[in-house]
């Protein structure tokens, strides 16, 4: 039978990006196949976010082999599916890079690769993806522990046009859990591929809740906040719109053709509905305590940076609070997994979510219009938008002094923001239950 739903999952892993790869392994071959892994910078620099994505499929072909042992159930999605790895962009399009190396740790998973040297891959994984290690020679043999994974020697970002490209049309999801980097190179080479795609499925933003890098910017969208606004400007029936100012008059990627051949349907997971959704300590040692003694290697290497993860937050928060590990990135996939449980609600319909390049204090703020006005040409049936000429199309609905198009049905964005779950409460248990059965 084939899967559910296929995806793709841009990510820079990072302590929950990892608990999101293993949730989408997990799953059963009916429920979801991951047809690709894209690599992004975010987190902690790409080699390293490399470094975790390769590690991982190495703890994994051990923990396969504890749990045949011992009679065990393996992860279906893994065993049915080869998904490509793909080296994708080590730098935002135009900031600074930004890490978060303070919560993650330096390698991104709180020094697991130095704690378990016997759970992290050879140097030699580096070959993988075309570098040469020292004193390693062409006549050496490959590595041995890719079995569960392709790796690409081509951009993250050609990838995933080709795969598009040569899927039927949506049939692709792609998941992306990190800076939107990737994402922006593949749509502005090939837009008309790009909107091959089935859906997009960001985590990123904050949209009426505080950020958690700066007090309106949440983490992925500020990493790269122009990478962002490019790919939500796709959105719209204009995107030349909501695209972002360029620099010197010259822009890094260029602009979109201006007739595209449909909008892209993006789905948000910002902030205010990933943040409720938590892991604590106490929940994830219970279960992880009795897989400690019976030897399973997934559980170690978890064990490790989880546990960091906790203490960094008492360390961060103090006695006597009651936060746990907000399970951002983890929820895209539960959603993917059960997309059509009817508890998944986005809200009435799309928002018009803008993305600041420019603000000196509030790049990669996401702006939304709540002052309550109505749009002219939602209450005036006679207003002419001339669909067959978007471009065209922008004076029809225009309102004196509405210089930035917000109460226009043709210009912004059009954003699904997701605003309910099947579970709040109950999703840490049933991420635990998938990943560690």
């Amino acid at each position: 039978m084939a899967p559910k739903n296929r995806i793709i999952i841009d990510t820079d892993p990072g302590v929950d990006d990892v608990l999101a790869l293993l949730l989408a392994l997990s799953a059963s071959p009916e429920e979801l196949e991951v047809a690709m892994i894209s690599v992004t910078y975010g987190n902690v620099p790409l080699q390293r976010c490399l470094r975790n994505v390769v590690a991982m499929f190495h703890v994994l072909e051990k923990e396969m082999k504890w749990r045949e042992a011992n009679g065990k159930p393996t992860f279906g999605a893994l065993n049915a599916y080869k998904p490509i790895v793909a080296v994708g962009a080590s730098h935002p399009l135009e900031d600074e890079e930004l890490v978060a190396d303070h919560f993650h740790g330096e390698d991104g998973l709180h020094g697991v690769h130095t704690a378990h040297p016997d759970l992290s891959p050879a140097d030699t994984w580096r070959t993988l993806f075309g570098d040469k290690v020292e004193g390693a020679t062409d006549s050496d043999e490959p590595p041995s522990f890719s079995r569960f994974f392709t790796p690409s020697k081509g951009p993250a970002h050609e990838e995933i046009l080709r795969i598009l490209r040569e899927e039927p049309e949506d049939t692709i999801t792609v998941v992306a859990v990190g800076p939107l980097t990737n994402v922006a190179l593949a749509a502005a080479k090939d837009p008309e591929t790009f909107l091959r795609v089935k859906e997009l499925v960001v985590m990123g933003g904050a949209v009426n809740t505080i950020g958690n890098v700066t007090p309106v910017a949440e983490f992925n969208c500020m990493a790269d906040a122009v990478a962002a606004a490019r790919v939500y400007a796709l959105t719209s029936k204009v995107p030349s719109s909501t695209m972002p100012p360029t620099i010197h008059g010259k822009s890094v990627l260029g602009a979109y053709p201006e007739k595209l051949p449909r909008q892209l349907k993006l789905s948000l997971f910002p902030l205010d509905i990933t943040t409720p959704h938590e892991l604590h300590k106490e929940t994830f040692n219970q279960k992880i305590q009795p897989l400690l003694k019976q030897g399973s290697p997934l559980a170690k290497w978890t064990e490790t940076f989880l546990n960091g993860t906790f203490n960094k937050i008492d360390s961060m928060l103090g006695e006597g609070h009651n936060e746990g590990l907000s399970l951002h990135d983890p929820l895209t996939i539960w959603y993917m997994l059960t997309r059509d449980h009817p508890q998944w609600t986005t809200v009435p319909k799309p928002e018009d979510i803008r993305v600041e390049t420019c603000g000196q204090w509030t790049r990669g703020m996401h702006v939304i219009d709540n002052r309550g006005r109505a749009k002219p040409a939602e209450v005036d049936s006679t207003v002419e938008t001339h669909p067959e000429d978007p471009m065209d199309a922008v004076t029809f609905d225009e309102v004196p002094g509405d210089t930035m198009g917000w109460l226009s049905l043709r210009r912004g964005n059009r954003i699904n923001r997701v605003v309910s779950s099947p579970g709040q409460d109950a999703f840490a248990g049933i991420l635990l239950d998938r990943i560690f059965a």
